[in-house]
């Protein structure tokens, strides 16, 4: 007698899936609220994979953490490497605010700021988009500016706290996810993926 195998609905026949790497339990929130409301029929699921801290220029960053995921895991699969970069410090922290914020904390990365005249500074995300590694890796960068302030809000998303975006008196960790959403590095370029998979919905 044949016996059917059960399957969990987000790998049911037909589902398309796309891979969010990251151990971010916030990160997958907000990226998944953004994914879902546009590609209603992709699943998001979350996979933690192990990846070194690399140095290097953003992008350069990027494509190098997607092609180590894809050795690991079976796209297609999305990596994430942000930014925050203060322009009176030509750009730094950039891509290794994560070890900033680990030893200063938010407090700390205003700290650095403080004494300088100029406060402004962006928000950068890089999105790397793959499937294996004989294929082209697909990279989509959102930018949102802002100043760099000293912290105000919930203390519990990374430096939202210290990066008050342009045209707005509140920072990201004041900001309603609703309004977040729709102006933030994160969803300006995911907004460049899902273009892309809009106008190449094989890929997936």
């Amino acid at each position: 007698m044949k016996v059917s195998k059960i399957l969990n609905p987000a790998y049911q026949i037909g589902k398309k899936i796309l891979k969010f790497v990251s151990g971010n339990a916030k990160k997958f929130e907000e990226i998944k609220a953004i994914l879902k409301f546009h590609l209603p029929n992709v699943e998001v699921i979350q996979i933690n994979i192990d990846i070194p801290e690399l140095q290097g220029e953003p992008e350069e960053i990027s494509r190098e953490k997607l092609k180590i995921a894809l050795q690991k895991e079976k796209g297609p699969l999305i990596v994430e490497d942000t930014s925050l970069c203060f322009s009176a410090l030509k750009g730094l922290p950039g891509p290794y605010i994560k070890s900033f914020l680990t030893k200063l904390g938010p407090n700390g990365l205003f700290k650095m700021i403080s004494s300088y005249d100029d406060h402004s500074g962006y928000a950068m995300c890089i999105m790397g988009l793959g499937k294996s590694n004989d294929e082209d890796s697909k990279i989509f960068v959102g930018k949102t500016f802002g100043n760099i302030v000293e912290p105000r809000g919930p203390h519990n998303f990374g430096w939202d706290p210290v990066f008050q975006p342009d045209r707005f008196d509140k920072t990201y960790a004041e900001l309603d996810s609703s309004v977040k959403n729709t102006i933030s590095h994160r969803y300006k370029a995911l907004n460049g993926l899902l273009e892309f998979i809009k106008s190449n919905p094989d890929y997936l």
